[in-house]
């Protein structure tokens, strides 16, 4: 199973606007990486965000691009500041490849936790709009490749 973490793209700030949507550039680069999964990912089945507007949108554009036939939700548990051992227990059940839209903090310990079974200090430097793809081979996680706008964006 393939494991997809994404930070949500740009978003304007709070004194722009209070739910923090993509800002015009989250958008260019969320759609930027939308195009180049869509050419090298074959199939995500599920697509779950954290339910925040900047992360919902993310998702959506991820979905309407890419992987149209990914199911969309809201999950409760993949906020800045949630435990990413929470959701780990979860993942453990996953049989499909599935993609996570959220925040950082909680992205990067995620991927942290779930590759050197601790949360901190970190192993990867996320930038609005990064994909971590994780690999489970045997029960084990292995981070297969990362990918920033700054790659793809022209």
């Amino acid at each position: 199973m393939k494991l997809y973490l994404v930070q949500h793209g740009d978003a304007v700030t709070k004194d722009i606007d209070p739910e923090r949507p993509l800002s015009d550039r989250g958008v260019q680069d969320v759609g930027a990486i939308a195009e180049h999964l869509k050419a090298t990912v074959p199939v995500v089945a599920h697509i779950i965000h954290s339910g925040k507007l900047r992360a919902q949108q993310t998702a959506e554009i991820l979905a309407k691009t890419a992987f149209p036939q990914a199911m969309i939700a809201v999950h409760d548990s993949i906020n800045p500041l949630d435990l990413p051992t929470v959701i780990a227990e979860e993942i453990d059940q996953w049989q499909e490849d599935t993609m996570i839209v959220g925040h950082l903090p909680f992205l990067a310990k995620l991927v942290t936790l779930l590759v050197a079974d601790h949360e901190e200090p970190v192993v990867v430097a996320y930038s609005p709009g990064t994909v971590v793809c994780l690999d489970n081979k045997e029960g084990v996680w292995r981070i297969e490749w990362m990918l920033s706008p700054a790659l793809v964006v022209k």
